[in-house]
């Protein structure tokens, strides 16, 4: 896709208005993962209900999924790029260990 094809999915009109597409950036793959991991640990609320709930299963496996592009992009991201994955992945680790109480705090 080029930016000439983003520019006019972005101008596109759709029928409850303007659909918002987030820029085509590394982070944006992470907050893909990154999200539905905080409402698996049950640290946001869920879009879909609104409540809040807890699937500390698939918390792990989208902490994993993210171990793994870390590994697989070892060496070809930006500085700014790395401390943000590492930043996101400590901070879900961290707190899947509280609510797994493995970890005391």
């Amino acid at each position: 896709m080029t930016k000439d094809d983003a520019k006019i999915k972005d101008d596109a009109e759709t029928p409850g208005g303007p659909e918002f597409l987030p820029p085509l950036e590394f982070s944006s793959v992470v907050i893909l993962l990154y999200f539905p991991a905080l409402v698996q640990l049950g640290l946001v609320e869920d879009p879909a209900t609104g409540e809040r709930h807890e699937s500390l299963g698939l918390a792990k496996r989208n902490i994993d999924i993210l171990d793994l592009l870390k590994d697989r992009t070892k060496g070809n991201l930006e500085a700014e790029e790395q401390k943000f994955l590492d930043g996101i992945i400590d901070q879900l680790k961290l707190a899947y260990l509280k609510k797994a109480d493995i970890v005391k705090m």
